[in-house]
């Protein structure tokens, strides 16, 4: 579950990171108001929205008037944003966070990741702040610092004071960094977080160190640990379709293929993703219907799948495991009856009953394809997908 910035930074100010004054807003006269209440002759408006690279796109705003904030607010609220990260559908604004701007003598980049491989939490930094860490990985490697912090001893002062000198810190600010690094340490370790980004984390003429920007997320599997962090979720900022699956307990990402697929298993799903490849397909959509098969959680995997317009042939696979075969057949039929397919269906089905499960599909008269293994229905739905657009 991805934050927003505004909430990013109170989490992390709850742990002594520094931040700039600021207030969030729903309007411009909201905005005008947290722009005199934090007082100062220069403001910064930020799009609040879950996607890196606001500023290129449009969605950060300098203000030296009261005026300025109130055009940029009403520029910004409604505003759909495109950014790399969002795709060419975008993210909306619908909240502002409107902070004091300050005077940046340097920028630094410092993240804290889950490395998954060595189970160990990764702190990247880097001298070269203000930029995405994708463009600074290609144009200046040998600028990045990465230290690896053992998790049954957890992050070490000597660790932080490293990092804070090999990001050329001032012997006067080192203090201030070590505070900020091991803040975000144990922010991400109470609260279950997967990954804390701080771009940039600046210096200031005055000597001051503050995170300008910040991100988090977390692990969705621990929210039920974190009753407070659960509640900053927004819905708005979510793919509709990954929403609707996450709250049937189905797991759902959306692709850029045509073929839809619906599965039990994750990875089974992944499999059959990529015998769709092998076949010369591509798959529309990654869809772990989980272990259950009823009728009602058919139907509504197949009205997911078919919301996503691209989707011109769809693929179920399911593997019987606890279940059977009989019994999902008869919820796949339930629910093809319930809704309007137009696209051609493929179907294979393997495991416990799995004949009398075929049986029930051939006698429902329904056009279903059938395929006894995953390869032949990989194929056979890569054939009918081409046979599909050529007409």
């Amino acid at each position: 579950m991805d934050i927003h910035e505004y909430q990013s930074k109170e989490i992390l100010a709850d742990y002594g990171v520094s931040i700039s004054k600021g207030g969030l807003a729903y309007s411009p006269e909201q905005a005008v108001y947290r722009a005199t209440e934090i007082g100062g002759e220069c403001w910064i408006v930020k799009a609040q929205i879950h996607s890196c690279g606001r500023g290129k796109a449009g969605g950060i705003k300098i203000c030296k008037t009261e005026m300025e904030v109130s055009t940029a607010a009403e520029e910004l609220l409604g505003k759909e944003l495109v950014t790399h990260q969002t795709g060419s559908q975008g993210k909306i604004c619908h909240r502002l966070y409107v902070e004091a701007a300050c005077d940046i003598e340097r920028e630094i980049y410092l993240a804290f990741v889950l490395d998954r491989d060595n189970e160990t939490i990764t702190i990247i930094a880097s001298i070269e702040g203000g930029v995405e860490f994708e463009e600074l990985a290609v144009s200046k490697p040998e600028s990045i610092i990465k230290i690896a912090v053992e998790p049954a001893v957890g992050m070490q002062t000597f660790q932080a004071r490293e990092i804070a000198f090999a990001l050329a810190v001032d012997k006067t600010q080192v203090n201030q960094a070590v505070t900020t690094i091991l803040g975000c340490y144990r922010a991400m370790r109470d609260l279950d977080a997967t990954m804390v980004e701080i771009n940039p984390l600046v210096v200031t003429k005055e000597g001051n160190i503050i995170a300008v920007d910040a991100k988090m997320s977390f692990d969705d599997n621990a929210l039920f640990r974190h009753h407070k962090i659960a509640e900053l979720r927004d819905k708005s900022q979510e793919n509709t379709c990954e929403m609707y699956a996450g709250d049937l307990g189905m797991s759902y990402v959306g692709l850029d293929g045509n073929i839809g697929c619906i599965v039990n298993g994750a990875g089974l799903a992944m499999a059959t993703m990529d015998m769709i490849m092998y076949a010369g397909g591509e798959s529309a959509n990654f869809l772990d219907i989980g272990s259950g098969a009823s009728p009602e959680r058919t139907t509504k995997a197949f009205n997911l799948v078919l919301s996503d317009e691209k989707v011109e042939c769809i693929l179920v696979n399911i593997f019987a495991g606890i279940n059977r075969c009989d019994w999902i057949a008869e919820g796949i039929v339930k629910a093809i009856q319930k809704t309007a397919i137009k696209v051609p269906l493929v179907v294979r089905l393997s495991g416990t009953n799995v004949e009398e499960g075929r049986r029930v599909l051939i006698d429902s008269g329904l056009p279903i394809i059938m395929a006894n293994t995953l390869k032949e229905a990989a194929d056979k739905s890569v054939a009918v997908w081409k046979q599909s657009t050529c007409k």
